[in-house]
């Protein structure tokens, strides 16, 4: 005779963990301070924020791309290895290795190379730069800022993270893309260097005034304002 009642018998407990975030809505799962690791990436222009949540007590492990989930594990025993998802069609493997003193490392990999060097490599082919656009002195419009990227190989140019779809215009000794933000005209200019190791040199000009150019190291650890664009 058992000593149970009905339905806390051993044949009706269940056998997988009960104890998940599904019930939470995502914003609130979402806590900053449980984010053990964080990287800022550049693929097919645009930005992302990707952070790490991992958690030894709970055995949990979530992982975020700009604010929002992409993965996650409940009550994981194994506390280090990998975990893989894939953003605009690449691949990205985050591992989780021990560390002396009962602590980890992590290390992101994106289709196939580390961090650093992905991130080398696609310096290479992108120009970057910030700049604020200005409203006139009448519009209630606040300055906003921008992240304009040139896709070197394409041409394709990015502005926090949309492709702008823009005309170019041949002038003495190259092209001019023009393009208002805000109040703010823009000039994409790109003339030839007059050596075939420089190539083709762009600048880019705000009313008139060159906007300098950017590194994407550089903006690493910038605001989530400049990373995302929900």
């Amino acid at each position: 005779m058992s000593f149970l009642s009905p339905t806390l018998r051993l044949e009706n407990l269940a056998t997988q963990p009960i104890m998940t975030q599904d019930h939470v809505p995502e914003d609130q799962r979402y806590n900053k301070q449980n984010i053990v690791a964080q990287w800022c990436v550049p693929i097919n222009g645009k930005m992302y924020r990707i952070e790490l949540e991992h958690g030894t007590t709970s055995g949990r492990r979530m992982i975020w791309v700009n604010g929002r989930e992409v993965l996650r594990r409940d009550w994981m025993f194994k506390l280090v290895g990998e975990d893989t998802f894939h953003i605009d069609q690449s691949r990205c493997i985050i591992r989780v290795d021990p560390a002396p003193g009962f602590k980890y490392e992590y290390s992101l990999y994106i289709d196939g190379k580390s961090h650093d060097q992905y991130t080398e490599d696609v310096t290479r082919q992108y120009r970057l730069w910030l700049s604020t656009g200005h409203s006139s002195s009448t519009s209630e419009t606040p300055a906003q800022e921008y992240r304009i990227m040139l896709k070197l190989d394409t041409l394709s140019l990015y502005v926090n993270d949309d492709l702008r779809e823009e005309e170019s215009v041949f002038v003495h000794g190259g092209t001019d893309t023009k393009f208002m933000l805000q109040d703010t005209e823009f000039v994409l200019q790109a003339r030839s260097s007059g050596n075939k190791h420089d190539g083709i040199v762009h600048t880019l000009l705000a009313n008139g005034v060159p906007v300098p150019e950017a590194k994407i190291q550089e903006i690493m650890q910038e605001p989530v304002s400049i990373l995302q664009n929900n």
